[in-house]
């Protein structure tokens, strides 16, 4: 295994790159762009790389579907930390190029819901084509593919290009979600402001199916940062549900909600317990009475003592 290489989602130039290089490990190592989240993933499975940052998540689009599902199928892997990336978009042209001539433009799928609004406004009349990346997008550009690339600011002199139009976002704040992932390990100690992530499956589909998963979670006090449904292939209402928890494994009411869920799902894949992107254990609430570790504790203690007929 190539332990020094980290691979991203490419090419270069993307919001992924980016991402990654705000990780202070991201300066000694080499940092391989692939030309899409399961290449990226890929390679950490077969021992080319020790760890891969791919996007998981977008405040306006929600979920990155070939990441869920890529996480979800094939040989595990484990999420060890996350990143928070702030997003907005330029429209990049080749150098000379006027609004009023870009009549084609590109983008990752994912960026269109975040232009559309500013689309509809200044090149309501532009075609818009998917791209496997805002990056590639910006190859395509400077290729003569298309006239305009949404994509970073910063991509701009990598492709020969120029920034048009700067800081276009249809929603405020909005921001990405990455992960880096590698293969199955231990995961870190706790920090006090954590997520645990998983995969759940049904072992059949009837009335109040999801509700019995949600409350192995509800009743043990744990709140929930992501549901998200995806098709499993095996035809028309069969689902799995990828599921973001505020917590770590090691925490008893986390601990125990996952044992919960695999006695009654088919299946559950941990995806890792890891810190907070941006959170603090001091932003954290506390857990709501009779949920903490010591409530877990003293509640085994009470069941011990009724066994031992020391009520």
């Amino acid at each position: 295994m190539s332990a020094t290489r980290y691979t991203y989602l490419g090419p270069e130039g993307t919001f992924t790159e980016a991402a990654l290089r705000t990780l202070p490990e991201a300066a000694t190592r080499e940092l391989a762009p692939m030309v899409s989240v399961p290449a990226a993933l890929d390679a950490v499975r077969s021992g080319e790389a020790a760890a891969a940052l791919v996007p998981i998540e977008n405040s306006v689009e929600g979920g990155v579907t070939a990441t869920l599902d890529e996480l979800a199928s094939g040989e595990p892997l484990m999420i060890y930390r996350e990143v928070l990336l702030p997003i907005t978009f330029a429209l990049l042209v080749r150098p000379g190029t006027e609004l009023s001539a870009v009549k084609t433009v590109t983008g990752h799928p994912v960026a269109q819901p975040q232009v559309r609004n500013w689309l509809r406004a200044h090149l309501p009349d532009a075609v818009w084509e998917s791209a496997a990346s805002n990056a590639d997008g910006a190859r395509l550009v400077r290729d003569g593919r298309y006239d305009a690339a949404f994509a970073g600011e910063f991509a701009a002199a990598r492709y020969g290009l120029e920034p048009l139009v700067t800081e276009i976002h249809d929603a405020q704040n909005a921001e990405t979600r990455f992960v880096l992932v590698g293969r199955p390990a231990r995961p870190a100690a706790p920090t006090g402001a954590d997520k645990t992530s998983v995969v759940i499956w049904q072992r059949d589909d009837h009335p109040g199916a999801l509700l019995e998963l949600l409350q192995e979670f509800a009743v043990r006090g744990v709140n929930l940062m992501l549901l998200q449904s995806r098709p499993t292939g095996a035809g028309i209402g069969n689902y799995c549900f990828a599921i973001d928890a505020e917590g770590h494994i090691s925490d008893r009411r986390v601990g125990e909600a996952l044992t919960g869920l695999k006695r009654i799902c088919p299946e559950v894949r941990f995806l890792g317990s890891y810190p907070r992107a941006g959170v603090t254990p001091g932003e954290v609430s506390a857990p709501r009475p009779g949920t903490s570790d010591g409530d877990f504790t003293a509640a085994s203690d009470w069941l011990a003592r009724c066994q031992d007929g020391r009520v």
